[in-house]
């Protein structure tokens, strides 16, 4: 079986700068990858770049075969990537039920499944996206994400700045996900620990590059060498 994704060589950043240095991973079909690391190494620059947002400068970026060099983000949904920005950015003007249905394409996630695995969006599906909380504008990005019927969907610090009881909430969301449907998840969040316990597999990024790929649990078990792994060099 072929991967779902295999990036070789990856060089990228904004525009002459570049962040992400020669970097290499493949995911399979319903891998689930923790990407970790200190601020400023390239998690997020990881996560634009897969999906349209950053300059390409080398190396190859390859979707379900299909090579996505030079594609529009709105060309990478449509085959199939979905993204839940660490911004949120969902559109204020809209409802609820409108910020989903404008992300729509036909597949399992309806907007019913949607509010199903996210009920509380179902209650405010009438709300402008300007008048629900922090925790319901988070939802209601993965919700949008959902609606376009990725294959795989990548998720920049979904946890940030929330209460710790939507933090337990969207946890289990992601859980469900994961148990439930047949995507390939990529996860950027700052608790390594929490990052760790819903993935299979974590990448280690320090000045762009990868300094540790391998099994969640191997740095669940060695809390000593995760906090090396997060030291400076």
């Amino acid at each position: 079986m072929s991967d779902v994704l295999a990036v070789s060589d990856l060089r990228a950043g904004y525009g002459a700068t570049v962040v992400l240095e020669d970097l290499s991973l493949n995911l399979a079909e319903r891998a689930t990858l923790a990407v970790l690391g200190r601020n400023g190494v390239g998690k997020t620059t990881l996560l634009a770049t897969l999906m349209g947002h950053t300059t390409h400068h080398a190396g190859k970026i390859v979707f379900r075969g299909r090579e996505l060099s030079g594609l529009p983000a709105y060309e990478r949904a449509r085959l199939g990537i979905g993204y839940v920005p660490q911004a949120r950015e969902i559109f204020p003007s809209l409802s609820v039920e409108e910020n989903l249905t404008v992300a729509e394409r036909p597949g399992r996630w309806t907007l019913q499944r949607v509010y199903d695995i996210l009920p509380r969006l179902a209650e405010r599906r009438s709300h402008m996206g300007n008048q629900i909380s922090g925790g319901e504008q988070q939802m209601l990005a993965i919700g949008r994400a959902l609606m376009g019927n990725p294959t795989l969907l990548l998720m920049d610090e979904p946890l940030e700045g929330l209460a710790p009881i939507i933090v337990e909430s969207i946890i289990e969301v992601v859980r469900r996900l994961i148990r439930e449907d047949s995507l390939t998840l990529v996860l950027v969040e700052q608790s390594a620990k929490r990052a760790l316990e819903m993935t299979e597999q974590a990448i280690v990024l320090d000045r762009g590059r990868i300094s540790y790929a391998g099994a969640s649990a191997v740095l669940l078990k060695d809390p000593e060498r995760l906090a090396n792994l997060f030291v400076a060099h």
